[in-house]
């Protein structure tokens, strides 16, 4: 025989206000917190104190830190697009946006290796760095300080990517030229205001997939979490900052686009990409939440 209280442990769906007064008043706590420690996964009120603990730890990190981090994330960025690109470029024509789709759900191996193994990515932390200031436990000039040298570093990572693999040993050029200068040119030559909204849609998403990577405690559960709204934009079409340093130069690389073309769409998605981040993710969840200056400094 065992007691009314293991009983009760083993069996939740036993009604526990029937049970004696020194055992209804205690045991649905104990088994509420049995139960939130051995779930997989942190509440969105949990993320949102992670996604700021993350902030205030990524303002600490010194130059040399962002720069590795950053090149790093630039290259694994870029070669989730080099592979998008070498899926899609030989499917049949007539497979219209299956194909796109294809291409699409091979993307987010970037964003999985910066997150799982570590990197500096823009895109994310135009989420984690705001949504942090947002909780005042950074300065603005952190934010700002983060930004511009995790661009840089994107952007030298993404280039490395698009030179030496894409130009140099010809996986963005041959026969593969047709379709990087298609995807290049579709980017840079869309209208400032396009450019701008595209940018908004798809860090809104990236940045769901950072928020979905918090909530998860398990590297399955992360990968998952991130995958499917990273495949999301891609298949769209939406415009990456950090994409975009990778396909556009290497079609400048090629000889089929100029510097000067790039840069308004640089500009654009670039403030696109802010916009969804801060306040699409990290201003909306913040308010939603308002988490606590205790439990942040509290959430691992």
């Amino acid at each position: 025989m065992f007691s009314v209280k293991s009983h009760v442990k083993l069996s939740p769906l036993i009604k526990w206000t029937s049970l004696p007064t020194p055992y209804n008043n205690t045991i649905p706590v104990t088994a509420i917190n049995n139960i939130r420690d051995t779930m997989s996964l942190h509440s969105p009120k949990e993320i949102a104190q992670l996604a700021i603990q993350a902030g205030v730890t990524k303002s600490r990190a010194s130059i040399p830190t962002l720069l590795i981090l950053g090149f790093m994330a630039g290259a694994f960025i870029a070669t989730g697009f080099l592979l998008d690109l070498h899926v899609i470029n030989s499917l049949p024509a007539d497979w219209g946006s299956f194909g796109g789709l294809l291409g699409a759900a091979v993307f987010p191996v970037g964003l999985i290796l910066t997150v799982l193994a570590g990197g500096e990515l823009l895109t994310g932390n135009m989420m984690t760095m705001p949504v942090a200031w947002f909780a005042r436990r950074i300065s603005g000039f952190a934010v700002l300080r983060n930004w511009f040298w995790v661009t840089i570093a994107n952007f030298i990572g993404s280039l490395a990517i698009a030179w030496f693999f894409g130009h140099m040993l010809g996986m963005t050029e041959g026969d593969y030229l047709k379709k990087t200068v298609a995807i290049a040119s579709a980017k840079v030559h869309a209208d400032f205001l396009h450019a701008f909204i595209s940018g908004i849609g798809c860090n809104w998403l990236v940045c769901l997939a950072v928020w979905l990577a918090f909530a998860s405690k398990d590297v399955v559960g992360k990968i998952f979490g991130m995958w499917f709204p990273v495949m999301a934009f891609v298949a769209i079409g939406f415009q990456h900052v950090v994409a975009n340093m990778f396909i556009v130069p290497a079609a400048i690389f090629a000889g089929q686009l100029s510097w000067a073309e790039y840069l308004p769409n640089f500009v654009a998605v670039f403030l696109g990409n802010g916009v969804g981040g801060a306040v699409f993710v990290g201003l909306a969840y913040f308010l939603a939440f308002r988490p606590s200056a205790e439990a942040v400094g509290t959430a691992q």
